[in-house]
């Protein structure tokens, strides 16, 4: 998601070889750990990874 910000979960699945279902849990996880979050709208925006100070 860091390299292509405005690629959508059907395209992660495929890739990934796993269910859209799952694509969309990993995502609410990644969302409530802070790492991840969405910018714009659900169609025409895109993801951002957020920095963490660790890195």
């Amino acid at each position: 998601m860091a390299d292509n910000p405005s690629i959508t979960t059907a395209e992660l699945a495929n890739q990934l070889e796993i269910t859209a279902k799952g694509i969309e849990w990993q995502i609410s996880k990644l969302k409530r750990m802070g790492v991840l979050e969405r910018v714009g709208p659900a169609r025409g925006g895109h993801w951002k990874v957020v920095e963490t100070k660790d890195e």
